[in-house]
């Protein structure tokens, strides 16, 4: 059986609706602590490494060290050609391991709205997305990465996704946003919605809504991502 490893920074930012989808393709899943567990691990052992979210900014390497280790061992990973899927922070821990700029765009992008897929995201598994929302939560942007196509926009981050070959995908968003495991977020994300102006229980209805489109077309997408992988 293959193995697939969430790399998660906070343990309620999990693999989300990706969890069931890597299993019924054949993965055994579980997860590993990024600020905690990285000491002994084989970054190119699993057949699949999902590097998941959090609120940190990868630049913040003075307060939080294990950062500049977890992008020492990605950037190990992808220079491997080992499969490695970036979600939100893992996308921009991706970006920054490849030596891209990571920063804050000055603006948040809270909340579910649809991507502007290039003609690389068109023709590629992101196809899957097009007109579903997808869940953003970010504050920060990453630069492109030097040769590597962009795939997906908004009107608010240009950059919202980036391929390496066909073994690495970094995305800015949340295509793995599942309920009820958004409630936690909106717990602790409370006080950050509420200085944006975000309503709760406005988030909730979004979510009640865009959650099982996204679903399906989550599914969809990852399952030709994985299918496109290298043997």
């Amino acid at each position: 059986m293959k193995r697939a490893v969430g790399l998660y920074h906070l343990r309620f930012e999990d693999l989300g609706s990706f969890a069931s989808v890597l299993a019924e393709a054949g993965y055994d899943v579980g997860y590993r602590s990024a600020v905690t567990e990285l000491d002994g691990f084989d970054i190119e052992g699993p057949d699949l490494v999902v590097i998941l979210g959090c609120p940190l900014g990868v630049y913040e390497e003075d307060a939080y060290p294990f950062l500049k280790e977890e992008k020492r061992l990605l950037a190990r990973r992808i220079a491997a050609g080992r499969p490695t899927l970036g979600l939100c922070l893992g996308g921009q821990l991706i970006a920054s391991a490849l030596g891209a700029k990571v920063y804050p765009s000055g603006t948040k992008e809270i909340g579910f709205s649809t991507l502007q897929l290039t003609e690389a995201g068109a023709s590629g598994p992101l196809a899957a997305l097009e007109g579903v929302p997808v869940l953003h939560w970010h504050g920060d942007t990453f630069e492109l990465p030097e040769g590597v196509p962009l795939l997906a926009s908004t009107d608010i981050c240009r950059h919202q996704g980036f391929a390496v070959g066909k073994h690495t995908l970094a995305l800015q968003f949340h295509p793995e946003a599942d309920l009820p495991g958004l409630e936690d977020w909106f717990v602790a994300y409370g006080p950050e919605m509420a200085a944006q102006g975000i309503d709760v229980r406005e988030m909730r209805k979004a979510a009640a809504e865009a959650v099982p489109p996204l679903r399906k077309a989550a599914a969809d997408m990852l399952k030709a991502w994985l299918a496109g992988l290298p043997d």
